[in-house]
């Protein structure tokens, strides 16, 4: 929520009104000390530990290149944050949003390594890694508006940025927290400053830029269960104008949730050893860490007027499925589960593979064995392995991306910035739902994908004294993505065999915006944006058997194509007002859209059925203060917001008479938002620091689809539910003291509480779906030598060991069971870090 002491100050540091850096902040960049974007992204090549291993290397090698220490001057001060959400660099306490934003200190002094973790200091923020059925994505939701299904052709809902280039997918979304400056989190509908699928908010992640000034670091960490972290990056002038910085982590950490074989753990049940085992029958473990990153930026200052930064980065992500207990199971939904029959018998329900509450263990074999189970007649030609699913019990993740940034002053109040990316990715990941030796829902794919983004900002100021602030400008995307599924329903109650699908998704999207900010007296600012958003997407559906032929049941699926246009014109009147300097409030009226589509998942033609845009109306007030001489800030909002055309994934179709089973999306209703949003940092005593915040959400539905849910339908959404993973209660508190060692330097010792209130994983609101609210403390020791130069630190998360869930799959109306993603025990670290 803040920055370093040594920031910049208002009075002495002003934004210039063409958006672009003033003469001091040159000053700035030459002495190595600048707040610079962040850039952390994923992607994968063959080489890609070599390039981290060069990362590491030329860290060590900066210590040769440079002697100088940059120490930055302590402070007990409330330090300035610099935001740039209205598309130029403003101080937080005088930008009329309400915004998050945390920089890198902060995120290491928390032990936050990846974005998820972020949101547990973020008010009305819900950030989750996906369960294995969802593969190597995070679910994300702002103020009760956002996106849990990875599926690539549904929308985000909650837009996610690197150096301002969005990132289309949930898919690989995860991203680690590489070498960083800040990152910003924007709540409400961003629809005229973030644009693409923020109707919820906005999540910018911004990376160091390289200033040349020969500087770096190596960081390696220990802990349980064989955890291994190594970062490190080096920034290094190439010229008197061109500057490189390179960055890489590695992180490897065994699995926390066994994977047990119940046939060797219980040789008497009947059920076939399927693997060879060590004494305990675990055959492996889930939720495993194996992450390797590396970032290479270059920084360009050809002019005065003219500056260019690119960048490049990889990521390979290849683990095993996240980890999953079976929680809840039945035997009266699917007459298709079949017990498990061992030689002499032995029937066994779904419900005797279930562990205890409070297990980090399961029975998955993710295997299904031809002849155990009902299925329909084998094509022509299949042979017994065709029968058989056997994936690779992997997730993985491989992609790379490129950007470059031009920042050109056309005149002293006037600049033109492009921002022009490129991304790729593969992905894989591999799920047994039930979590035992039957095979009710089995499934593994493929996901492919690439972008390239442009966009194009003019910012200037005009009129006397330049009170009037502008930015037009235009964005173009065009992505494609193929989600190529083999899923194996034998055992499920909708009696499917296998089948494969792979369906193509192309989208284009081309936006036009406007921002104004009109200074009509030193103290009053009226602002006010526009963006019209013209979008196209196109789907290619293919239901094939294992053997490549037709399939009998969804066949008629084959070839379908079905197209989605549409267009939303969002837009934003603001109006702030600044009653001292340490003092302003804002009032606020902004909308946003999520994009529609064609329903991804059908079952028979029919069901390939479009649906329309999520759209969003936020009324919103805020007050942002410092006072006590800069001691205490406290920054506020309460907002109402209305929602319509709830986008939602329907768990029963009457519409589509026999239909085999259904996924169908569809505008479920309209709803109603109220809440409250409170961030606070004090510093009451030198040393010592305390950063709070608290949300609170309520959400009632107004209207329900009949279609969807209601009196009418007992199974979809009813009043009084709300949506998924929205708790209505979120706070957290941070302290922390910094103790002088004299000549050996400080000691920090750091405890962060958080807590969740109660939420459901479901629009449909079951016990089977339901997270209990939780609370959880992180704990740091950290040392630091008197020249900055060395840190270790003694971290443990979790630290009162608290069983809970991050994330609930609910499958017992459909299938018999539900399970859950239990979040990570309690852990211990050291790490050891060399400044240069």
């Amino acid at each position: 929520m803040e920055y370093d002491a040594g920031r910049l100050q208002r009075s002495r540091y002003r934004k210039r009104a063409d958006g672009g850096l003033p003469r001091s902040f040159v000053d700035y960049f030459q002495q190595g000390t600048c707040m610079n974007q962040i850039r952390s992204t994923h992607s994968g090549a063959p080489g890609i530990r070599a390039a981290i291993r060069i990362a590491l290397g030329l860290a060590a090698a900066s210590v040769v290149a440079t002697s100088v220490q940059a120490a930055a001057a302590a402070s007990d001060d409330l330090a300035e944050v610099v935001v740039t959400a209205q598309f130029r660099e403003q101080n937080l306490q005088s930008t009329p949003l309400s915004i998050t934003a945390v920089n890198a200190a902060m995120l290491e002094s928390r032990n936050q390594t990846n974005i998820a973790e972020v949101a547990n200091q973020a008010p009305n923020v819900t950030l989750k890694p996906q369960g294995a059925a969802f593969g190597p994505s995070m679910g994300a939701s702002i103020r009760g508006v956002g996106q849990f299904d990875f599926n690539p052709a549904l929308e985000p809902g909650v837009g996610l940025y690197v150096d301002d280039v969005y990132y289309a997918t949930l898919t690989g979304s995860v991203l680690d927290l590489l070498d960083l400056d800040r990152v910003e989190i924007l709540r409400g509908p961003q629809g005229t400053l973030a644009g693409k699928n923020s109707i919820g908010g906005a999540v910018k992640l911004y990376a160091k830029k390289p200033v040349g000034d020969g500087s770096g670091y190596i960081s390696a960490t220990y802990g349980s269960r064989n955890r291994v972290d190594l970062r490190g990056s080096a920034d290094f002038a190439i010229s008197d104008s061109l500057f490189a910085r390179i960055s890489g982590v590695s992180k490897r950490q065994g699995g926390y949730v066994d994977r047990i074989d119940y046939g060797c753990k219980f040789p008497n049940s009947g059920v076939p050893i399927l693997a060879s085992v060590t004494g305990n029958c675990v055959v492996g473990t889930l939720g495993d860490v194996n992450y390797d990153a590396v970032r290479a930026a270059l920084r360009w200052q050809v002019s005065d007027t003219l500056e260019f930064n690119g960048a490049v980065d990889y990521t390979n992500d290849n683990r095993s499925p996240a980890g999953a207990v079976l929680v809840q199971t039945t035997t009266t939904v699917n007459p298709n589960v079949q017990p498990v029959l061992g030689v002499g018998g032995t029937a066994l329900p779904e419900s005797a593979f279930a562990p205890p509450p409070g297990s980090y263990y399961n029975y998955a074999s993710y295997y299904n064995p031809p002849g155990t189970f009902t299925r329909l007649a084998a094509p022509a030609g299949a042979t017994t392995r065709m029968l058989e699913t056997r994936p690779d019990i992997r997730t993985k993740f491989n992609g790379w991306g490129a950007s470059g940034t031009v920042d050109w002053k056309l005149a002293d109040a006037l600049s033109l910035k492009s921002i022009t990316a490129y991304r790729e990715y593969d992905a894989y990941f591999a799920n047994d739902n039930d979590l035992s030796p039957l095979a009710t829902s089995l499934g593994f794919g493929t996901l492919t994908f690439h972008s390239f983004s442009e966009e194009l900002r003019l910012n200037g100021a005009a009129l006397e004294n330049k009170s009037l602030e502008y930015t037009v400008g235009a964005f173009y995307m065009n992505q494609t993505t193929v989600y190529a599924t083999t899923q194996d329903l034998r055992g499920s109650r909708t009696s499917l065999t296998q089948f494969i699908g792979n369906d193509p998704v192309n989208a284009d999207t081309n936006a036009f915006f406007g921002h104004l900010s009109y200074h009509a007296t030193d103290k009053l600012t009226l602002t006010a944006g526009l963006r019209y958003t013209d979008e196209h997407k196109d789907y290619t559906f293919h239901r094939l058997t294992y053997a490549g032929a037709i399939h009998p049941t969804l066949g008629a699926l084959d070839g379908v194509k079905r197209d989605y246009d549409g267009n939303k014109l969002d837009y934003r009147a603001n109006v702030q007002y600044q009653w001292t300097d340490s003092l302003m409030t804002y009032l606020q009226y902004a909308t946003g859209f999520k994009g529609g589509g064609v329903s991804p998942r059908p079952f028979i033609a029919a069901q390939a059925v479009p649906f329309n845009p999520e759209e969003l109306k936020s009324y919103e007030a805020g007050i942002k203060s410092d006072f006590l001489d800069r001691k205490v800030r406290v920054n506020a909002s309460v907002f109402i917001s209305e929602y319509s055309d709830l986008q939602l994934t329907l768990a029963n179709c009457p519409q589509f008479g026999a239909a085999p089973a259904c996924a169908v999306v569809a505008n479920a209703g309209d709803a109603e938002m109220k809440g409250v949003e409170i961030e606070t940092v004090l510093r009451p005593v030198d040393h010592f620091s305390v950063d709070a915040s608290f949300s609170y959400l309520d959400f009632k539905y107004k209207s329900i689809n009949p279609a969807a849910g209601g009196p009418t339908l007992p199974t979809g959404p009813q009043y009084g539910m709300r949506p998924a993973y929205v708790p209505k209660l979120k706070w957290s508190v941070g302290m922390q003291y910094e103790a002088s060692l004299g000549d050996m330097g400080t000691l920090t010792p750091r405890v962060d509480v958080s807590h969740q209130g109660e939420l459901f994983t479901n629009g449909f609101n079951a016990a089977t779906n339901r997270i209990d609210a939780y609370s959880t403390a992180n704990a740091r020791l950290t040392w630091k030598d008197g020249k900055n130069a060395w840190e270790a630190a003694l971290e443990v998360t979790n630290l009162t060991d608290k069983y809970y869930f991050l994330t609930r799959f609910d499958q017992l109306s459909s299938n018999g069971f539900a399970d859950g993603q239990p979040g990570r025990p309690r852990e211990y670290a050291v790490t050891v870090k060399k400044k240069f």
